[in-house]
């Protein structure tokens, strides 16, 4: 799928969402969460699908809609045994890493700079470039949990702190799409992820056709 590719000039890098676009981890995702809940003597627990209509958020935004009458003080703690138990299962946890992505990822990497971009916990992206084995391919990287600042200031930041001069941004929700539109990045937007959005400059249905449209490009 595609839309307006006239507009689209030949990028000079390509920075990715994490979530909904390079894997799918939100199991694992959900047992952070619960266990975190839990510890936090908290009789609750979320549900996949209740994550999966907050993936690409802000860690704060998903406290207030999960937590909506506990103080600050109460989330920002939560969060941080949400982290604490999302680290613990590093050696175990299997997420789904889309087919073609690191096949896609390393012939990507010969022809463009390539950057990981997520609002995610500090060290998130790291998990997956283990995971993935894919450290060597990505030039820099920027985590929400790094400065706790919108999407789109990071966006700018990559940018700028390495004097990228066409970036695009790829990912797979309204909220990618609205903050590539804030940093004025153009937005590829992936339609087998985690959310639906109706502004984007070009659309794939799969890893493998997104990463053949940029290497004949």
């Amino acid at each position: 799928m595609e839309k307006d590719t006239h507009i689209l000039e030949r990028p000079d890098s390509l920075i990715f969402d994490m979530d909904g676009t390079l894997w799918d981890n939100v199991d694992n995702y959900v047992v952070a969460w619960n266990r975190a809940l839990k510890i936090q003597g908290l009789d609750v627990q979320v549900t996949r699908e209740e994550l999966l209509g907050l993936m690409g958020k802000e860690a704060k935004q998903i406290l207030v809609r999960l937590r909506p009458d506990a103080s600050e003080e109460a989330r920002d703690a939560l969060f941080e045994e949400v982290t604490v138990q999302y680290h613990a299962l590093a050696a175990t946890m299997h997420p789904n890493v889309y087919d073609g992505v690191v096949q896609g990822l390393e012939n990507l990497a010969q022809k463009y700079k390539l950057f990981l971009l997520s609002n995610c916990e500090e060290g998130g992206l790291l998990k997956f470039m283990h995971y993935t084995d894919t450290s060597r391919l990505f030039t820099d990287y920027m985590e929400h949990g790094q400065n706790l600042k919108p999407k789109e200031f990071n966006m700018k930041l990559l940018k700028e702190r390495n004097r990228l001069q066409t970036p695009v941004y790829i990912g797979d929700t309204d909220t990618d799409s609205r903050a590539s539109s804030v940093a004025g990045l153009p937005f590829i937007y992936m339609t087998y992820g985690f959310g639906k959005t109706d502004r984007y400059v070009l659309a794939f249905d799969s890893f493998a056709k997104m990463t053949d449209y940029f290497m004949t490009l």
